[in-house]
């Protein structure tokens, strides 16, 4: 018998407005003991007057011990659930893309909190990054082969959610066997990603219509690309015609990849690649006087918690000062931000700074965010975490 989980008085708002979450302190410990719950059980979860609100899936030991699933109490988790999910899901990336490259399901923002799957044509990569859906894996997995057929299933469960939740890290092909090239195509360019063992899922889908809006601004421009990872902008933008591209990252491995990835677009010829820390390659650049028209930065999250917010608005700081350092007398600033804790507003504040620190003038003259296959759940703020800018940076 499916257990109930009983909330404190009042606690039910935002539910009642949409949200998916339950937090341990909103829990009423006394009627229904969060300790009684294994992770990943199922839960009739009520409001304090016992009216049922819905099933979640519980983990007794994370600060967010409970997730809807379902409003309708008589719902099962199983795999016909999943089926309809993914159809739904499904049915908006076909309406919306022509190939079948896309994040097919974006946790939270389709409504199956826990689970990100990115779809490289017949290759799905599979997140299950709490301890409901990892219990629910099996299901999931059926409901694929049902909706999706793919030949060949990826589970890179190595996020840091995963810890969170006390699960252990682990990738496997656990349907099928990975092709020695995955490919993907975005904005009419080809890429090989490497979904084992690249950040994430192997690749980032969320920044596809801010690549395609660069994509036009970069034509016989010279253009550096910091943070590069594979290539997603920088491979774009010298098949879209800029004369020159540094890629600059961190990993070797990385690089590697930017190199294939310019070669499977034939533009082998305009791309270079240069390892390092971004900070000191852009000092590196600034001293050996080097100038470019166009300056992409892309970083990794620097806030990763609230705590994180001041040292990592900082770091943003320096990082647009450092970039437009390398900018001509009119160039172009691409500035772009995961960090769901920093708002779009403060990212703005970041490259007013930045301007102004360089005495020169800033236009914005593109605001970007994820893209249509990752949906924002409008009771959810923080499925709403992807900024990009568009600046023009100039001198009288």
């Amino acid at each position: 018998m499916t257990q109930r989980l009983r909330l404190n008085k009042n606690a039910d708002r935002r539910l009642k407005a949409g949200h998916l979450w339950i937090y341990s302190n909103e829990v009423d410990i006394k009627e229904t003991p969060l300790k009684n719950f294994a992770a990943g059980e199922s839960a009739l979860v009520e409001a304090s007057n016992g009216k049922t609100l819905g099933v979640a899936y519980v983990n007794p030991h994370s600060l967010i011990c409970a997730r809807i699933m379902s409003r309708d109490p008589e719902m099962r988790l199983d795999r016909s659930l999943f089926v309809h999910r993914f159809n739904q899901a499904l049915a908006l990336r076909q309406r919306l893309f022509d190939q079948p490259f896309y994040r097919l399901i974006h946790g939270e923002g389709d409504l199956l909190p826990g689970l990100v799957i990115d779809r490289f044509g017949d290759v799905l990569v599979v997140q299950l990054n709490t301890a409901g859906m990892q219990a629910l894996a099996e299901e999931i997995v059926d409901a694929l082969e049902k909706v999706v057929k793919p030949s060949t299933i990826v589970f890179r469960n190595d996020t840091g959610g995963r810890r969170q939740e006390g699960l252990e890290a682990h990738v496997e092909v656990v349907k099928g066997t990975l092709p020695d090239e995955v490919l993907l195509v975005e904005n009419g360019v080809t890429f090989a990603v490497p979904v084992l063992n690249g950040q994430k899922t192997g690749w980032f889908y969320d920044h596809r219509v801010n690549r395609a809006w660069l994509n036009g601004q970069v034509a016989g421009k010279r253009v550096l690309d910091v943070f590069s990872y594979v290539g997603g902008w920088g491979v774009q933008a010298a098949a879209s015609g800029a004369s020159e591209v540094l890629c600059v990252d961190a990993s070797g491995a990385a690089l590697e990849q930017v190199a294939r990835n310019a070669e499977l677009n034939g533009v082998q010829e305009q791309v270079a690649i240069g390892e390092g820390d971004a900070f000191e390659a852009l000092a590196a650049l600034k001293a050996d006087g080097e100038q470019f028209d166009v300056v992409i930065l892309d970083p990794p999250a620097f806030i990763k918690k609230r705590k994180d917010i001041p040292n990592g608005e900082r770091a943003y700081s320096r990082l647009n000062r450092e970039a437009m350092r390398l900018l001509g007398r009119d160039g172009l600033l691409l500035s772009a931000s995961c960090s769901m804790h920093l708002a779009s507003e403060r990212l703005v504040d970041v490259v007013r700074g930045a301007v102004r620190h360089q005495d020169r003038h800033g236009q914005v003259i593109f605001q970007g965010h994820q893209g249509p296959d990752h949906p924002v759940h409008p009771a959810i703020p923080e499925t709403a975490y992807l900024k990009a800018l568009g600046v023009r940076v100039f001198r009288d």
